[in-house]
Formats: structure tokens, sequence, C-alpha cells
């Protein structure tokens, strides 16, 4: 089997506290099953860059910036949440492995909302949509009862031991950007415009 190029994607963890139970909540959507890529999973909100999300440009196609604007507007395609590349926190970079049909290189970020939104899927490739801690979403996942991709259960294990958004971001600054596999060619922060450490 040929090997595939992975297809740039960007991934938001949309974050908000639940004060009346003292934990951290995720919003997690699920994917239709009809899709090719994780049918059926349950997936924080996200999808491939698109050409416009470059924008006009087109001699520095920058990877970063585009992934901020991909960011944004699939969390409003997937989950009707206006979020701002301002609130964006870069947190981990994963592409998947060789040899399978679908390979993306995602730009992972962190979201953390300090006001209620509300939560609309297109009930077409989002059928439908859960808040819960990250110690929910691993159970549920080890008793079969959601379907969770590595990266999205490994994210939900880097988020375990904050119960506010001011612990989890502090542990975000210390923690640095996860890679899988380490020192993948398909991540060249500087080179492809995030100049951030």
């Amino acid at each position: 089997m040929i090997d595939i190029e992975p297809v740039p994607a960007a991934t938001v963890v949309l974050i908000r506290e639940n004060t009346r139970q003292q934990e951290l909540e995720v919003l997690l959507v699920q994917r239709n099953s009809r899709l090719v890529f994780h049918g059926g999973h349950w997936v924080f909100p996200g999808g491939r860059l698109d050409d416009e999300d470059f924008g006009d440009d087109e001699s520095r196609r920058l990877e970063y910036p585009a992934a901020l604007r991909a960011a944004v507007r699939e969390t409003r395609e997937e989950a009707g949440i206006e979020i701002s590349e301002e609130q964006l926190i870069h947190t981990a970079h994963w592409t998947t492995p060789p040899k399978l049909p679908r390979r993306f290189c995602t730009w992972f970020f962190l979201c953390p909302l300090r006001e209620a939104v509300e939560v609309s899927v297109d009930n077409d490739e989002i059928l439908d949509f859960r808040w819960l801690s990250p110690d929910a979403a691993i159970a549920a996942a080890e008793n079969d009862s959601m379907v969770l991709p590595r990266p999205t259960l490994t994210t939900l294990r880097d988020l375990l031991g904050h119960a506010t958004l001011s612990s989890l971001l502090s542990g975000v600054a210390q923690a640095g950007i996860r890679v899988f596999p380490e020192n993948s060619s398909y991540y060249r922060p500087e080179e492809m415009g995030c100049f951030s450490s």
C-alpha cells in the first residue's frame, strides 16, 4: 500500500467550568456513522483545512494561521459556537500513522469558555453532542459506551487533575506541545507560522 500524504486539519477542545460539580467539562460531538473517517466516534469539533482558510496570500500559504481560521470555522459549522482565534491555545499536533486509508496532520487547540454557549449540531455530519468531564468521557470509553479515537482519549487524560480553568491554563503553559509521532516531519512550527513557544 502506498503511503498517503496527511491532510492538514484542526481540532478544538472546548472546555468550561462546571462550578456546581467543581470540575471541568469538554464538548464532544458524535460523527455520523456514514462518515469514512471515525464514523460514529465521539470527537472534539474539527476538520480539514480548506483553501479559504489560507486567505488571499498565495505566496505564503502558512499552515498555522490557516489552522486557527479552520478551528474557528469548524467550531461554528459542527457545534454552532462562535469563537475567536485569540481564544485558541495550541497544545498538540497529531499525525495519523502511515498505511491508513485516510491521514491527517492535526493542530490541536484548547479553547477555554468563560461564558455560557449554546450548542447546535447540523444533524448531518454531526448527530449529537455531550458536555462531559474528562473522567466521565474516559470511563465511557473504557466501558465501550462511547468510541473515542486515540488522540481524543490522550487529550482527555492530559486534562485530568484540573478542576478550574486557571489551574488548567497554568498546567498547559508549563507542559509544552505534545507532538505525535515525536519529531514528526509534518510539525515544523516556525516554518508554518507558529512562533509561540
